[in-house]
């Protein structure tokens, strides 16, 4: 989807539209989750501090978010790709990867797949989404960035290589700004330039990850289509109004998000051994702390407890704090759900 929070706030309340909106945050406080294309000509960007957001365009308008409203939408939106294919694979409220090698509609085209869902979203919800077609979920989504907004790409088989060899390595979905800075100092300015790299040589520059690139330029990307993504980690977290550095005011904080975090994992009936806290300081500097336990966590109580005992490792934050998030992860599989837990016996009792 097009800038899909800050679209659906421009298409609900008219006012806004054509406007420069950030959907998150305020002047002063809190991160941009997303910004409208009117926002980006300025430099805005999701993820960015609100108060750098204000500085690169004065006039924005900050909206509150209403996840709500946009995860109906995004249900809408889903409902009409099950409409052409079971294969659909979410990797958000406004993303998603779907085969249509084989369509329930015996559509020979995905160009004409993309166009007909394109239309139907357009008719349905008033709002414009981008895709992109290809072979592999690497070349897709690459496409599905090319034309935004409205856009619709193909990358032929035929044409796959020869695109590749020609796209600026800045361009390639993985390849941040670090990482592109440091190829460039080595020489690497597109993909013909990645591809005439051997494998040791990446592997040896960027680890594991030289592997992936050596294979991505080479359009080498077997991952099949998964309708069912495993949920890999669930947590709440909060940024304050007012920087926090009191012990009393921090620790009612977390205890706050604790209870939120319970509550989730309560609803979707999961659970998990490893714990992480996160503390973002007032200049925006993160840390993580997290700790793994032997067991599963249960309770309220034990996240709470497991919580504070990581704001006080290594040492209890120096800095004041301007957000404080708490996630569980390392969860259990929900095929074990099915049959039960093994219990754990204590022999030293």
């Amino acid at each position: 989807m097009d800038a899909f929070f800050a679209s659906v706030e421009q298409r609900d309340f008219p006012e806004l539209k054509g406007k420069p909106i950030a959907v998150g945050g305020s002047k002063e406080r809190g991160v941009v989750a997303a910004a409208s294309y009117e926002a980006r000509e300025y430099g805005v960007k999701s993820a960015m501090p609100s108060v750098i957001a204000y500085r690169k365009c004065p006039h924005i308008t900050f909206v509150k978010p209403r996840f709500d409203v946009y995860k109906e939408v995004s249900q809408q939106i889903r409902a009409i790709f099950l409409e052409f294919t079971d294969l659909v694979e979410p990797l958000s409220l406004d993303e998603a990867y779907l085969d249509v090698t084989e369509n329930k509609k015996q559509i020979p085209s995905a160009t004409i797949i993309a166009k007909e869902i394109k239309s139907l979203i357009k008719e349905r919800t008033a709002l414009t989404a981008s895709a992109g077609i290809s072979f592999n979920k690497f070349l897709a989504k690459i496409a599905s960035d090319i034309d935004k907004p409205d856009g619709l790409y193909l990358i032929h088989p035929d044409k796959a290589s020869e695109f590749l060899d020609k796209l600026p390595i800045e361009k390639f979905h993985g390849i941040g700004k670090v990482t592109a800075d440091k190829m460039k100092k080595m020489g690497i300015y597109r993909g013909l330039d990645l591809k005439q790299r051997e494998e040791f040589e990446l592997i040896k520059s960027f680890g594991k990850a030289g592997r992936h690139f050596y294979k991505m330029v080479r359009a080498i990307d077997e991952r099949p289509v998964k309708p069912d993504r495993t949920r890999k980690s669930l947590g709440a977290e909060r940024t304050y109004s007012q920087d926090i550095s009191e012990e009393t005011e921090m620790l009612d904080a977390i205890n706050s998000i604790c209870q939120k975090v319970f509550d989730r994992l309560q609803t979707n009936k999961i659970r998990g051994k490893t714990l992480t806290l996160k503390i973002k300081a007032f200049d925006f500097k993160v840390n993580t702390r997290s700790t793994t336990l032997p067991h599963y966590i249960e309770t309220l109580e034990e996240i709470k407890q497991t919580a504070v005992e990581l704001l006080y490792t290594p040492e209890y934050p120096k800095n004041p704090v301007r957000l404080l998030g708490v996630a569980i992860s390392n969860l259990q599989d929900p095929e074990d759900l099915k049959y039960g837990v093994q219990l754990e016996i204590d022999f030293n009792k």
